[in-house]
């Protein structure tokens, strides 16, 4: 490999560019590639090809429509503890919520 300085700070890599151009031509043969297997799967799979989920997937895939129909947060869970907190009767065990913590963290 052959350096050469035409100014200070700038460096010219004269062997280099065949490495460059070789890889260019590999990136462009994949991406040839890719485009002829997204054509010939869009031809293979026209508009009559169908799926069949087994019962154990469409079962699956009932649950999860049921899990993500289910409301994130608990209304009426909420609502019991802040009429506690405001009532003052809400007490937190701070030891017990540490202990807790490191325990969990030791269990990994």
């Amino acid at each position: 490999m052959k350096i050469t300085h035409n100014k200070v700070g700038q460096n010219l890599n004269l062997t280099d560019s065949a490495k460059s151009d070789r890889a260019d031509g590999i990136k462009n043969k994949a991406a040839g590639l890719t485009d002829k297997a997204d054509a010939l799967t869009s031809s293979t799979l026209g508009e009559s090809s169908r799926v069949e989920l087994s019962p154990r997937a469409q079962e699956a895939k009932r649950i999860k429509e049921l899990a993500m129909s289910a409301p994130d947060v608990d209304e009426a869970k909420v609502a019991k503890f802040r009429k506690l907190i405001d009532e003052g009767k809400y007490n937190i065990d701070a030891k017990a919520i540490a202990d807790k913590m490191v325990d969990e963290h030791l269990e990994f």
